[in-house]
């Protein structure tokens, strides 16, 4: 079963979307996958723990990634975060390095954003499940008209977000947003495949908490512990 853990202020905005035709044939395919014996990534009760973490009301920057991690006991609900114990793979190594380049902070020991999401950096993913070792292998089975849902509500309910885009699939989450009223930084992926095409130098932490300071609103303490 999937555990549907969302805070109630989310909850009330996207229960709607449990009903879809989509949705119910996403679980559905999710419930076939684990009892076919196949390894799914987060484990359930973490599927939905970015809108655990982060009540809607709270939200002040969104960071969208494409999958979860696809390798045993990495993905946790939270774009690009690992838990403590993990190794730190590439892609948050070079979100460090960027974070150095950008604000001097150094890198801690570990690869978990949880200290982000509970400051109010919504960390999603466009895609919330994957299979073991089988990179975007959940694309087109159902995330994605529920992740644009959630795109869309933030862009229309609130006001002075921070979208931040890592990489083409989560641009695509762009057309959603009206720029008169939130900013979006948009950059490649910091993936090691993608990062020295304009990732590296894009100064998105320093730009977000400009813009936050600039609405009245509390930056990000983006120093991790």
């Amino acid at each position: 079963m999937i555990e549907m853990k969302l805070e109630p202020s989310w909850h009330k905005r996207l229960a709607p979307h449990f009903d879809t035709i989509e949705m119910k044939d996403l679980f559905t395919f999710l419930l076939k996958e684990k009892m076919a014996g196949k390894l799914i990534y987060p484990p359930s009760d973490k599927i939905f723990n970015a809108f655990a973490l982060t009540p809607f009301d709270n939200v002040k920057v969104v960071i969208l990634g494409q999958d979860p991690y696809h390798g045993p006991g990495q993905a946790h609900g939270l774009s690009f975060s690992v838990e403590t114990n993990v190794a730190i793979p590439p892609s948050i190594k070079n979100i460090y390095k960027e974070l150095y380049a950008d604000l001097g902070l150094l890198p801690p020991p570990h690869g978990n954003l949880t200290a982000w999401a509970k400051q109010g950096v919504l960390l999603m993913n466009s895609c919330l499940t994957v299979e073991n070792a089988l990179a975007g292998s959940h694309q087109n089975r159902g995330w994605e008209p529920f992740t644009d849902a959630v795109v869309d509500v933030v862009n229309k309910e609130r006001s002075n977000i921070v979208f931040i885009f890592w990489g083409r699939k989560a641009m695509q989450k762009g057309r959603f947003v009206n720029q008169q009223k939130h900013l979006v930084i948009s950059s490649a992926h910091p993936s090691p495949l993608s990062a020295h095409n304009g990732f590296f130098g894009s100064a998105p932490f320093s730009q977000a908490n400009k813009y936050l300071t600039s609405k009245g609103v509390k930056p990000i303490n983006w120093q991790l512990n």
